[in-house]
């Protein structure tokens, strides 16, 4: 038996408010599941038409469904493990715009829709100038929304009241902002006239978001059980953490097209997402980075074994606590809160990270998630933290190797891993080991990995050669364990 004949909708159906462009998992569990929660709320009447934004989707799956679909949240909430499942029912269709694009022309001439929602992946936003205003439809997703403005204002003669709200979530920084000049490229290019680009810039609200939530799919392996617990199939149930976060950078007057705090979700509008941006860069990611290359030398392969090593706990739990947050301009107890959920979140039991997945560029991304932090605490303090340090020591010694059939090879207790990083960046490695007892320096003082010379900052470069050795000399686990000894666990 499917959803569909299970869960029946009402008879009444709320209004079309929302086009959601991308109808994959990551939106059906984060922001049309927090729709429905403020339907059912009674803070929101509406319902939401999803858009396949490439040829191939799930059109044809939802709508065998009636657009009705479950969500089933796992993880850790309070310090208890939770596993509780929510039919979500704001979903009124999908539309296929290469099979049908005068569907998707209708709800753009539509004088309820209010909002658009994307998540087109980070490549979606992206200006192509081979996307034309008669393509049915254009490829790219800023050429897709021009049309879809264009339709809007010509239908509503550029009315002021029936400019949209504009939510991309594709993870790239300031998404509204280069959504916004995307279109505009595209209004100039296909000379849609000085009142259209004009009404685009006065009339409509391209907001930059910030998103967060673990979305780990369909648990193909897992249906069997879960469909015999739920007492019904479901084509297109979505796993996902029970954590979720909207960061929303837009005037507040635009939060009433959308009330979904009203309804207990954590969506925060503000004028300057910055802080809640590097909130997560430098608490979830930084973390990460910080630990998971230690962890993974040490001889743990996914994120729950080492946040269940109570070392390295105290480990993580100490760079964040003492290290990372007291470099961040926010509220003291919206830190402490944010911290916790961290630890709860990488200590899901649901979910598997490998810890050789997330080593994946990680020059880079110590550059952006750890370096920040260490170079705040060293202005704020006067001194270097203990724990940053050692995070970029372990770095070193992970990108330790040698070249095996074209691919850059490191050794650990348990066996070989491949080191994936560009291929400068390990070609410089691979030099740079030649010669271990230079190895700090010759990284440190790398400006092109690190935008300067970590080898001026005062005290640094003794501190990782002196952690390198204990790594060399003692095994990464013994040398984590003796830098936790002496830690607080606040």
């Amino acid at each position: 038996m499917n959803i569909k004949d299970v869960q029946k909708r009402a008879d009444r159906r709320p209004p079309e408010k929302i086009l959601q462009i991308g109808e994959g998992n990551f939106l059906r569990a984060f922001a049309d599941w927090m729709i429905d929660k403020a339907n059912t709320a009674g803070v929101y009447d509406g319902s939401v038409v999803l858009c396949q934004p490439i040829e191939k989707g799930m059109a044809g799956l939802i709508n065998e469904q009636d657009g009705i679909y479950t969500v089933l949240m796992r993880g850790i909430e309070n310090g208890q493990v939770v596993e509780k499942a929510e039919i979500v029912r704001s979903v009124s269709r999908c539309i296929n715009p290469y099979e049908n694009y005068d569907a998707l022309l209708d709800i753009a001439r539509s004088p309820g829709l209010k909002a658009i929602i994307s998540n087109t992946t980070e490549a979606g936003i992206a200006y192509r100038s081979e996307d034309k205003a008669a393509d049915a439809p254009p490829a790219g997703y800023p050429a897709k929304l021009t049309v879809i403005l264009h339709e809007r204002y010509q239908m509503f003669r550029g009315a002021d009241d029936k400019g949209l709200l504009i939510l991309p979530v594709e993870l790239i920084d300031r998404n509204g902002d280069n959504l916004k000049a995307c279109v505009l490229k595209h209004a100039e290019a296909w000379n849609l006239g000085a009142g259209f680009q004009s009404w685009i810039e006065t009339s409509n609200c391209f907001a930059n978001t910030l998103v967060d939530r673990i979305v780990t799919g369909y648990p193909r392996d897992e249906m069997d059980q879960i469909t015999k617990k739920l007492g019904y199939e479901d084509n297109i149930l979505v796993t996902c953490e029970p954590f979720h976060l909207w960061v929303i950078e837009a005037p507040q007057t635009w939060s009433a097209v959308l009330p979904l705090e009203e309804a207990g979700m954590h969506v925060i509008w503000t004028d300057d997402m910055t802080p809640y941006r590097t909130r997560k860069v430098r608490i979830l990611n930084g973390g990460h980075t910080v630990s998971v290359l230690a962890a993974y030398l040490a001889g743990h392969d996914i994120v729950l074994d080492m946040m269940n090593e109570p070392i390295f706990r105290r480990y993580l739990t100490s760079s964040i606590r003492n290290e990372i947050i007291p470099t961040i301009d926010l509220p003291k107890q919206e830190m402490d809160d944010f911290a916790n959920a961290v630890m709860e979140r990488f200590s899901n039991p649901f979910i598997k990270h490998r810890l050789h997945d997330i080593s994946l560029n990680s020059v880079s991304k110590y550059k952006a998630r750890c370096l920040p932090s260490m170079l705040d605490y060293l202005k704020i303090t006067g001194k270097l933290p203990v724990i940053l340090p050692f995070g970029l020591a372990a770095l070193i010694a992970f990108y330790k190797g040698t070249m095996q059939d074209g691919k850059y090879i490191g050794t650990r207790k348990t066996g070989t891993y491949e080191i994936r990083d560009d291929a400068e960046v390990l070609s410089f490695f691979y030099e740079a080991w030649k010669n271990p007892d230079a190895v700090a320096a010759k990284v440190l003082s790398n400006e092109n990995l690190w935008g300067q010379d970590l080898t001026k900052m005062e005290g640094l470069h003794p501190l990782v050669d002196r952690y390198l050795k204990d790594i060399k000399e003692d095994g990464m686990a013994e040398a984590v364990k003796n830098l936790a000894e002496g830690l607080s666990n606040e």
